[in-house]
C-alpha cells in the first residue's frame, strides 16, 4: 500500500496507529508498535487540534456491535477471563497515557489482581474502534480496567500506582502523546472510591508542588462511571491485539507516561474517613512500603 505525505498526515490525525481491515489480521506486536510511533511523530509535526474534548452531540455515532474476539478471552499473563468479575471482587477504571504501559504496571502488582484489560473509556461513542478513539471524535481516553480482590490489594494501592506512574498535571496528553485520547482520568463506581480519589488528588497535588516549588494543578478528569450510562457505558474493551500487548513475544516497549518521582503521602495523612472508623481500616493499603521502595514507577 503506497501512502503520500498527505495520506500520512490524514492517518496521523487519527492517532498513533492506522489499521485497515486487511492489516488488522496482521497486527503483530512489532508492526503495531511501529505504527504507533510513526503516527505519534506525525502528530507532533501537525494535524487537527485535539486539545479540546469533543461535544457529545458531535461525536461519531458508533455501533451496537461489541468488539469481536473479546468474549471468553483470557488474560495473556494471568489466565483469567478479562470480562469476568468474580463474587467479592471490585472494578477500577483509570487512564494515564498510553494504555499498554498503564496496564502492565497493574498486572505486576504482587497479589490481588484478577485481570487487567485495555480499552476506551469516558467517551460518547458506543463500541468505538482504536482508529475512531484516536481521532478524538469519540471523546474516549485510552484506559485500563482492573478487576481486583479487595481482601488482597486495596483500591488505595491501585490508586497510588495510578498517581505515581504518570504526570497528572499534563492536560490533554502524556509526554509526546497529545490529544484528548491520552488525558488522565479516574472514574469511580461508588462513594467510597470517590472520597478516596478526591482526597488523594488534593494530597498529591500539594506534594508535587512541595517537590518542585512550582504551581502544579492536577488536571485528571474525575467523574462517576454512571455519567456515561447515557452513552452506552463508561468502558469499551479495545481490540484483542492491544490486550496485554507488552507481554507478548515481539512487542517493543512504548510508553510516553511521565512519572514525577514523587510518592503519594502516607495514607493516614490524607484519608477522608475518620480515625478509627471501619472505612478507614477497610481501605488501608495492603502493599508494604518495601514494595514501593523497590518497584515504584
Amino acid at each position: 500500500m503506497k501512502l503520500s505525505l498527505l495520506s500520512l498526515g490524514l492517518l496521523a490525525s487519527t492517532g498513533r496507529a492506522f489499521t485497515t481491515p486487511a492489516l488488522a489480521k496482521k497486527n503483530s506486536p512489532t508492526t503495531t508498535t511501529s505504527k504507533r510511533m510513526i503516527a505519534s511523530i506525525l502528530d507532533l509535526l501537525g494535524g487537527p487540534d485535539k486539545s479540546t474534548l469533543i461535544e457529545p452531540s458531535k461525536a461519531l455515532p458508533g455501533r451496537q456491535t461489541k468488539m469481536p474476539n473479546i468474549d471468553g478471552l483470557r488474560h495473556f499473563v494471568l489466565g483469567n477471563k478479562i470480562e469476568e468479575v468474580p463474587e467479592g471482587h471490585k472494578v477500577a477504571v483509570f487512564a494515564n497515557g498510553c494504555f499498554w504501559g498503564s496496564e502492565k504496571g497493574i498486572w505486576r502488582l504482587p497479589k490481588g489482581i484478577y485481570s487487567t484489560a485495555v480499552g476506551y473509556c469516558a467517551g460518547f461513542t458506543p463500541n468505538p474502534t482504536y482508529e475512531e478513539a484516536c481521532s478524538g471524535l469519540t471523546g474516549h481516553t485510552e484506559g485500563v480496567r482492573v478487576v481486583y480482590n479487595p481482601s488482597e490489594v486495596s483500591f488505595v494501592d491501585i490508586m497510588r500506582w495510578f498517581w505515581e506512574a504518570h504526570d497528572p498535571t499534563s492536560g490533554m496528553g502524556q509526554g509526546n502523546d497529545r490529544g484528548t485520547q491520552y488525558r488522565s482520568g479516574f472514574y469511580w463506581y461508588d462513594d467510597e472510591q470517590k472520597e478516596l480519589l478526591m482526597a488523594s488528588k488534593q494530597a498529591y497535588e500539594k506534594k508535587l508542588e512541595e517537590a518542585t516549588g512550582l504551581k502544579r494543578e492536577i488536571t485528571t478528569e474525575m467523574k462517576p462511571a454512571s455519567d456515561y450510562d447515557q452513552y452506552g457505558g463508561l468502558w469499551y474493551f479495545a481490540e484483542q491485539y492491544h490486550q496485554q500487548y507488552l507481554a507478548k513475544p515481539g512487542s517493543r516497549p512504548y510508553c510516553s507516561a511521565q512519572p514525577q518521582g514523587v510518592a503519594l503521602p502516607d495514607y493516614d495523612e490524607w484519608c477522608p474517613f475518620p480515625e478509627g472508623s471501619e472505612l478507614r481500616e477497610k481501605h488501608r493499603p495492603k502493599l508494604p512500603e518495601s514494595f514501593w521502595k523497590k518497584y515504584a514507577p
